[in-house]
C-alpha cells in the first residue's frame, strides 16, 4: 500500500467518525493533520518518481560514458610498448613507437644514448634463423 492510499484511508476513517471539523477543535485538528499527510503523500510519490527517472538517466549517461572511454582508452592500447635493458647501466627502458621509429634512445637513469638494434634475437649475423 502506496503513502497515499495510506492517507486515504485514514481519511475515511476520520470521516467515519463524524467528527465536526467546523466546530470541535479535535475535529478541525485531524482536518488539517490529514490535509497535511495528503500533500506529504503526493510530494513523496513526486519524489521517487523523479528518483526513478534519475536512476535511468544515470543508467543512459554511465552505458555513454562507457562508450567513450572504450574509444579513449581502446585508442592508446594500439600503441606499443616495448621494453630494452640499457647497455650502460643495465635499467629497464620503457619505449614507444615513436623512440623505436627514430631507432635510438637515452636511459633517464645514465643518460647514455645507444641506437636500438631491430634484428630478432633468434637470428644470426648472416640474417638467417638459428637452428637449436
Amino acid at each position: 500500500m502506496t503513502i497515499s492510499e495510506k492517507v486515504a484511508y485514514l481519511k475515511g476513517l476520520a470521516e467515519g467518525l463524524n467528527l465536526d471539523v467546523e466546530k470541535s477543535k479535535e475535529g478541525k485538528l485531524i482536518s488539517v493533520m490529514i490535509g497535511i499527510l495528503e500533500e506529504v503523500g503526493l510530494s513523496i510519490e513526486d519524489l521517487e518518481e523523479n528518483a526513478l527517472a534519475l536512476g535511468e538517466e544515470i543508467d543512459v549517461l554511465s552505458d555513454d560514458l562507457a562508450d567513450v572511454e572504450s574509444v579513449v582508452f581502446d585508442e592508446d592500447e594500439d600503441d606499443d610498448y616495448f621494453e630494452v635493458e640499457c647497455p650502460n647501466c643495465g635499467d629497464a627502458i620503457v619505449i614507444d613507437d615513436e623512440a623505436l621509429a627514430a631507432g635510438e634512445v637515452q636511459c633517464p637513469s645514465c643518460e647514455t644514448r645507444f641506437a636500438l638494434d631491430l634484428a630478432d634475437e633468434d637470428e644470426d649475423e648472416d640474417g638467417e634463423q638459428d637452428e637449436d
